[in-house]
């Protein structure tokens, strides 16, 4: 007699998040912010639908919407971070499309052309640095719809020194919160549509 195999048609926070290959933080703030969909039993743990875990690892287009992918500029002058950012990137759920660039000008008309959703920079660079980017860009309408985030060393006196950052603009420590930035793409995910 052959035995029959049920599969579970839900998995805990642990299980989606292995199966993701994210934190089980990243699977409750997907779950929070509607990207997966979950309930909570009657102690307290989250069960999150198996075919939701699935539905987000082989995301297909919805039919009738195009099809966009979350755009990511980041602005870095480091080559093997800028690396390290692309390949990190890659990785997240979303699969964002990575648009690494190595200098404040070649950002700058990138930008007027095509503005992305997410800018990560640096403030430290050669040439124009991100401080005078930052204060360029400012006056552009292109990027109203732009969230920037700055990953520095510097710390909030540095950057109060030098001018400060417009409002809006979150600064993130070195070395580069890969988790943070992924909670704040994941935010801009369920509030648009890509």
């Amino acid at each position: 007699m052959q035995e029959t195999v049920i599969e579970k048609s839900f998995c805990t926070t642990r299980e989606a998040a292995t199966l993701l290959g994210v934190s089980v933080g990243t699977v409750q703030l997907w779950v929070e912010s509607g990207l997966l969909q979950a309930w909570k039993t009657a102690g307290g743990h989250r069960r999150v639908l198996r075919d939701s875990v699935l539905g987000l690892l082989h995301k297909k287009p919805t039919p009738g919407v195009p099809a966009r992918r979350l755009r990511i500029m980041v602005v870095e002058d480091d080559t093997a971070l800028l690396r390290l950012y692309e390949i990190n990137m890659s990785r997240w759920p979303m699969v964002p499309e990575v648009i690494p660039v190595d200098n404040a000008v070649t950002a700058l008309m990138t930008i007027g052309r095509s503005p992305p959703d997410l800018l990560v920079m640096d403030l430290h660079m050669p040439g124009m640095d991100g401080f005078r980017m930052l204060r360029e860009m400012h006056a552009s309408p292109e990027i109203s719809n732009t969230n920037i985030v700055v990953v520095t060393g510097l710390d909030a006196a540095a950057i109060a020194e030098r001018g400060g950052l417009p409002a809006g603009v979150e600064v993130l420590p070195k070395p580069i919160p890969f988790n943070r930035l992924l909670e704040i793409a994941t935010g801009l995910v369920s509030q648009r549509r890509f």
